[in-house]
């Protein structure tokens, strides 16, 4: 349920690296003269997809990348085209909006803003008709409403459509945050966060009652109809591709209309975090030489983004795909 959680509101809300995997195996495999070899690397160089939007942060001698992830996906999306990899090994540190691995913060987040108090359920919070629909959401999920009560409304809804996503075929173990930690990891390169979960989880609580309720019904209609899966679909074929329009369209999509989930998304989100993510890019670049920062792919996205925001801060921001 954590990287379900993890996953939905960084999304709704981004191993060995291949360029060195490519020189290694050329090294244990060529022939008398490497050419076969080395042909080879150069072809699957060349055909490696790009996936997700790739951007250069430059100031005062100090360079930034920012790359746009998914925190679900597929085996397949990897390894990483070797343009990202190769960004990823030229830097002094990864930074992550938050480091996935650390659990016991999570959980006392968890605690502290998605579960109910001692003898409270989210029976007490809703109507009987939401209600009705949710039992009937938890049930098709293989879930039970007595097991599940005690969260609140927002957190079921994302719960469930994490739940939708993965029965689709797609991984939390396979989200890009996942793939860039291990390959860090493998570098010995430290890791930096932009966020904590405190803060992330801190987020719903911002929703009150009435709209935690519309929050999930938004949701619990969108997974009956088909919608919230076309959405997350949508989003991450546009990021396998490295889709501009694909991805301008999901953002649009997610963050427009009159519903409680559209406004939280675009206003909460996005809105009030890329600022403050902005803010700590710039404190990191000063620290770091070269930092390579992953972020969920939306905050990459619109007027109010990561790019943008740096822009109008003095740096030059250089889209290299």
């Amino acid at each position: 349920m954590r990287r379900t959680l993890l996953a939905i509101c960084s999304l709704l809300v981004a191993v060995c690296r291949p360029g060195l995997t490519m020189d290694m195996s050329v090294n244990a495999s060529h022939g008398a003269h490497g050419e076969p070899a080395l042909n080879a690397a150069v072809a699957v160089e060349r055909e490696a997809p790009r996936r997700g939007a790739l951007y250069r942060v430059r100031q005062e001698g100090k360079t930034s990348y920012l790359f746009g992830t998914v925190h679900v996906g597929k085996q397949a999306f990897y390894p990483l085209e070797p343009q990202v990899t190769r960004a990823l090994a030229e830097s002094t540190s990864l930074v992550l909006e938050l480091d996935t691995r650390a659990d016991g913060a999570f959980q006392a987040a968890l605690a502290r803003y998605a579960r109910y108090a001692p003898g409270d359920s989210v029976r007490n919070h809703v109507s009987t008709e939401t209600l009705a629909m949710l039992n009937l959401a938890l049930g098709k999920a293989g879930m039970s409403l007595a097991a599940m009560e005690h969260y609140k409304p927002w957190l079921l809804a994302n719960v469930l459509v994490g739940a939708e996503i993965e029965r689709q075929g797609y991984r939390r173990s396979n989200g890009v945050e996942q793939y860039l930690l291990r390959t860090a990891e493998q570098q010995s390169k430290p890791l930096r966060e932009l966020e904590s979960a405190d803060y992330q989880l801190s987020l719903f609580e911002t929703l009150d009652d009435a709209q935690q309720e519309a929050y999930l019904r938004e949701n619990l209609a969108e997974l009956a109809s088909g919608v919230a899966l076309t959405k997350t679909a949508n989003l991450l074929d546009a990021w396998s591709q490295a889709d501009v329009h694909g991805i301008w369209a999901s953002w649009k999509t997610l963050t427009s209309g009159e519903t409680v989930s559209a406004a939280f998304m675009e206003r909460t989100l996005l809105g009030k975090r890329n600022p403050q993510m902005a803010t700590s890019i710039e404190a990191i670049m000063r620290q770091d030489q070269v930092a390579f920062v992953g972020v969920g792919l939306l905050h990459l996205v619109g007027d109010n983004s990561l790019p943008q925001l740096l822009r109008e801060r003095g740096y030059q921001v250089e889209q290299l795909y």
